[in-house]
């Protein structure tokens, strides 16, 4: 079987990207890996990997400087739709993110875009209400101690990738 396409598709701006440049290196029913190198440049963010956990509806990547020092978890709230006659999936970003600091910090952030997606109709209020509920669900995982263990379920693959 080919290797699975990857897209990302944003509600603000509108646009849908084709992943060419991310390398899948795991892949099973529930999970999607990738290594990747920033699409827009930044000063601080130059690469990373992402692991997109398929029943959860979330997407944690892992950001790196360019000194190759690790920065932050970062946990985009997703929806996919997968197209098997391609092997295609094409993940949808809902907007709402949390960043997880390396000491204990948390931002949530982008509430005011989710906010006008569903004010300008860019999103249907059962997309928006989902948003939500996956959004509660990486919170509670936080705070039931539990995340960490996805963060390290991350690391283990990342090891195995970069041996």
């Amino acid at each position: 079987m080919k290797a699975a396409t990857l897209y990302r598709k944003r509600l603000i701006p509108q646009e849908s990207v084709l992943l060419k440049d991310d390398c899948l290196f795991y892949q099973d029913s529930d999970i999607l890996m990738t290594a990747w190198k920033a699409l827009k440049p930044k000063p601080e963010l130059s690469h990373g990997f992402s692991c997109y956990f398929l029943k959860d509806g979330f997407k944690i990547s892992k950001f790196y400087n360019h000194s190759n020092d690790f920065m932050y978890w970062y946990c985009d709230i997703v929806s996919h739709e997968y197209f098997p006659d391609t092997n295609t999936f094409v993940f949808t970003d809902l907007l709402a993110d949390v960043i997880f600091y390396p000491d204990s910090r948390y931002e949530i952030i982008d509430l005011d875009e989710l906010s006008f997606a569903m004010s300008n109709q860019l999103l249907a209020p059962e997309d928006a209400a989902g948003a939500l509920l996956k959004l509660d669900h990486l919170l509670h995982l936080y705070y039931q101690g539990l995340l960490p263990r996805y963060f390290d379920s991350i690391n283990r693959r990342i090891a195995s990738f970069c041996s």
